[in-house]
């Protein structure tokens, strides 16, 4: 989970100022949590709340993500996200954004099979995104991070988008030139997944889904989880990320790390 959170404050500073190449200085003063961490965070207090009975965790999650997130009007939520956020009655408003995938990555963490793995994603999108759209990319996301963090090879994981979610027939290299900021699952997620696909370590792996410009905190975060989960992540760079949490998501964080250990944690 920790994964996307740094992706997607490695991301914040070029989400509307995008870098075309992988050098650049990965953590600054200028980067920042966003609505993708905050989200990612809601999530996994949803899944800590259940207790392991998951069958309220619909409604489980709705609490959660207006509990986390309602503190942080100006994170960066979408528009029709943010007035569900603030809305006295919140349903589902049929979106395929890409803040469906950005913010599931607990979920693949925490199932332990890929069955379980994909009912919790559709139980914690659901409730925004339930366009088929939203539901595929956060389904893929998902997977993807599922089956990284069992053992899965960088080929097997690309052969399981590629046959039940998008046609990985692309190469970044390929896009970068003319990738514009695309706020979509369709448009986003197999790009992300790309990202770690033809990456080579954690770090490697956030610096291509930068690279390619666009919506980059989201790419990052998406991108970021499912990198966390097949590499790790270095101590380095995992403490320096978490200086910039605030004490609230902080606790979420330590709460979730507690409940469910990593198993990739590097020196």
């Amino acid at each position: 989970m920790l994964g996307a959170i740094i992706g997607d404050i490695v991301g914040s500073r070029f989400e509307w100022n995008n870098i075309k190449t992988k050098e650049f200085d990965f953590m600054t003063q200028y980067c920042d949590f966003t609505d993708d961490s905050v989200m990612t965070l809601a999530i996994a207090k949803a899944l800590l709340d259940s207790r392991g009975d998951y069958s309220d965790l619909s409604e489980a999650t709705v609490r959660a993500m207006r509990e986390v997130g309602q503190p942080y009007p100006n994170c960066g939520y979408g528009g029709m996200f943010w007035r569900w956020m603030y809305s006295k009655d919140p349903k589902p408003y049929n979106s395929f954004g890409n803040g469906a995938a950005m913010r599931v990555s607990a979920c693949g963490f925490v199932a332990k099979s890929l069955d379980e793995a994909l009912m919790l994603s559709r139980k914690v999108t659901q409730v925004t995104h339930n366009h088929p759209e939203g539901l595929k990319g956060a389904d893929a996301t998902t997977a993807c991070i599922f089956l990284a963090k069992s053992g899965s090879s960088i080929s097997e994981i690309k052969n399981h988008v590629n046959e039940y979610y998008y046609p990985m027939n692309f190469t970044l290299d390929s896009i970068r030139d003319d990738y514009k900021f695309d706020v979509t699952c369709q448009g986003t997620v197999p790009q992300a997944i790309m990202a770690f696909l033809e990456s080579t370590s954690f770090e490697d792996a956030i610096r291509n889904a930068i690279s390619i410009g666009g919506d980059s905190d989201t790419l990052a975060a998406i991108t970021g989880g499912i990198a966390q989960a097949y590499f790790g992540i270095p101590a380095d760079i995992r403490d320096h990320a978490l200086l910039f949490l605030d004490e609230r998501l902080l606790g979420i964080f330590a709460d979730f790390e507690s409940t469910f250990p990593s198993t990739h944690n590097l020196s």
